[in-house]
């Protein structure tokens, strides 16, 4: 992004902000005219910084993955190497479902090396794959997952909770793969 600005930065970051607010209640479909109201700017301000739907959601779900990232470098200083990968997976997973209908986005960043989201998306990736090494050399994990293998059960588990018939066994059905995935089974609460 070029220098913005102060007043122009100020409209950008309190447009994300309602905007994150606003998908996250209504998904990815909510309306970009009730973002604008909600921010109180003019429809053709949230077009300047947002030319498009995915332009707007890109930004937001770069900025979630950019924490996603730096979440991880916390979690792997101040945790048990099984305890951080469970606690960045529950992280994760809720990021995705907040936005709900992103996964989709987020599965196509990683493929496609030109999408704004790629490089955020291969980092945050990239960090949970290095908690997973982590808790696998600690004989914390299975040996036999990935860092692709954790991105994809991100997703199922996003799906999950993302299913009006399914929604309410999320939990349940996180602690069963998060079980299967870390050795000896952890206090997923801690």
């Amino acid at each position: 992004m070029s220098i913005m600005r102060s007043d122009a930065k100020k409209n950008y970051d309190h447009l994300l902000t309602v905007a994150s607010d606003l998908l996250s209640k209504g998904g990815a479909d909510a309306s970009l005219r009730d973002i604008a109201r909600t921010a109180g700017v003019g429809l053709g301000t949230l077009y300047r910084h947002f030319p498009t739907r995915d332009a707007l959601l890109e930004a937001l779900l770069r900025a979630r993955f950019d924490e996603l990232t730096v979440r991880a470098g916390e979690l792997e200083k101040s945790s048990t190497p099984g305890a951080a990968l469970a606690a960045w997976l529950r992280e994760t997973v809720a990021i995705a479902h907040a936005y709900s209908g992103s996964i989709t986005a987020m599965v196509a960043a990683i493929e496609d090396g030109v999408s704004p989201l790629h490089a955020s998306c291969l980092t945050m990736r990239t960090a949970g794959a290095q908690l997973l090494v982590r808790a696998q050399t600690a004989k914390q994990a299975r040996d036999d997952v990935d860092g692709a293998d954790l991105f994809a059960l991100v997703g199922a588990l996003s799906w999950v909770a993302d299913q009006p018939a399914l929604a309410s066994r999320s939990d349940r059905i996180f602690d069963i793969v998060t079980g299967a995935v870390l050795i000896p089974p952890i206090d997923l609460e801690s």
